[in-house]
């Protein structure tokens, strides 16, 4: 049998403990793989871009908020894109330059946006009641940051309404279709000679690629026509935001990034001339693939005659998946006690995890050789999304994360990107420090 990097990783996490009896789940992240998709989404927009052309490609930081992945990623000479104080606070605390950022988000404070505009930080603004009070910090506190409008070209959404973003009724941008939109946002324009760029994003997993270019055609067409009225050059960005679908099916990444700079230049003619720069906003499609959950199956039994390996991985980590299998399935490896692959005859059995409901369930009647106690069950391409995004179900503690790289004689080095979360640690998020807090509420 040919061991994966992937094979090799689990086998070494589980001989070095950073799996097993003590921490029965664990996040892995292939360093090599994050390196290699940041390289291919450089390479395919270099490809057709005009030389000279700015391009930022500011990774969504919500995809995975893990200060050591964003300061891999700024080290690629990616950005961040953020949607939040919190995770403001995780570019900076990557390194990540403030001319490397952007702001999103549909419900911006004011203390939000004078931050970012104090320091420099792209904004886009999401509606017009944003962009009103966006004029009074203007003229309070002028900044050179630079600041552009949402748009949502209601073009139609994709398989999975969740992610589809540029529905006729989407929370995000102004709606361009509907009634005096278009016509209000292009004098929004004209009455702000500091609003410089435009901002679209169509959505996420689920997403055609035609769809989405379709998007971009229509915010390149916006940016035209204001600069036609203007007279001048005053859009100078394009932020197509990001959302390239991921392939959950096997371990082939498709579509890729050149398929979709192609797309783009073929149905976008003018946006890679130079006329404009541009920012890009991935996520998903950037880590989904270089991360596993590595989970110790904690006993094996049955029900109804359908084997059952209860896990330690549940909703906990792969919430859509446990709560929205058909548009979030993923694939599950079988590895043996000491991490090796697991062989023999498929059987049809549930993979369970541990949280306290009867559907907390990552696979059903999945096909798999017979799991074990004391086994361990990978579920792949969860690089994206299921390390940072707990659900605090059961109170169940955050797992470990670790970068690894595999040298060319098949050693193993792991790197701390996160430390398991101790019940300590989980007591005092938890109010343990304000026990005594209600006991005196509300008595005579």
């Amino acid at each position: 049998m040919t061991l994966t990097d992937r094979d090799r990783a689990v086998a070494a996490a589980v001989a070095q403990g950073l799996v097993g009896e003590a921490e029965p789940v664990a996040g892995l992240l292939d360093v090599a793989g994050i390196r290699r998709s940041a390289g291919e989404l450089r390479a395919a927009f270099d490809e057709f871009a005009a030389p000279g052309t700015p391009v930022l490609h500011a990774f969504a930081v919500k995809a995975a908020s893990l200060v050591p992945v964003l300061r891999l990623l700024a080290q690629e000479g990616l950005g961040c894109e953020v949607a939040s104080p919190g995770e403001l606070r995780l570019a900076r605390a990557a390194g990540v330059p403030v001319a490397r950022t952007v702001l999103d988000s549909p419900a911006k404070t004011p203390a939000e946006l004078r931050e970012a505009l104090a320091l420099g930080i792209a904004v886009n603004a999401d509606n017009a009641e944003e962009l009103a009070r966006l004029d009074g910090l203007m003229a309070s506190a002028p900044s050179a940051a630079p600041i552009g409008l949402r748009v949502n070209p209601q073009i139609g959404g994709g398989s999975i309404g969740a992610m589809s973003t540029a529905t006729d009724t989407s929370k995000f941008g102004v709606a361009l279709r509907d009634e005096g939109a278009r016509d209000w946002v292009v004098r929004a324009f004209l009455a702000r000679p500091w609003l410089t760029r435009l901002h679209a994003h169509v959505g996420s997993q689920g997403m055609p690629l035609e769809l989405m270019a379709s998007g971009v055609r229509t915010l390149f067409d916006l940016a035209e026509e204001i600069n036609g009225r203007a007279g001048r050059r005053q859009i100078d960005t394009l932020d197509i935001g990001g959302g390239l679908p991921v392939n959950f099916a096997s371990d082939a990444t498709t579509p890729t990034y050149r398929e979709y700079a192609a797309l783009l230049h073929k149905t976008v003619p003018g946006l890679f001339s130079g006329r404009y720069g541009l920012v890009t906003e991935f996520g998903r499609s950037l880590l989904a693939k270089h991360g596993t959950v590595l989970a110790r199956v904690e006993y094996a039994k049955s029900a109804g005659g359908r084997p059952i390996a209860v896990t330690h991985a549940g909703a906990q980590i792969a919430t859509r998946t446990v709560f929205v299998p058909r548009a979030w399935p993923i694939r599950v490896a079988a590895y043996d006690a000491e991490g090796r692959p697991r062989t023999g005859e498929p059987v049809a059995q549930d993979i369970a995890g541990p949280c306290c409901f009867a559907g907390d369930l990552v696979a059903e009647d999945r096909p798999l050789p017979l799991l074990r106690a004391g086994d361990h069950a990978a579920l792949l391409d969860t690089g994206a999304y299921y390390f940072s995004t707990h659900f605090a179900y059961n109170s169940l503690p955050r797992p470990g994360i670790y970068g690894y790289a595999v040298a060319p004689d098949g050693a193993v080095r792991f790197g701390t990107v996160r430390s398991p979360q101790t019940l300590e640690e989980l007591t005092a998020e938890s109010g343990g420090a304000h026990a005594e807090a209600l006991g005196g509420l509300g008595t005579s």
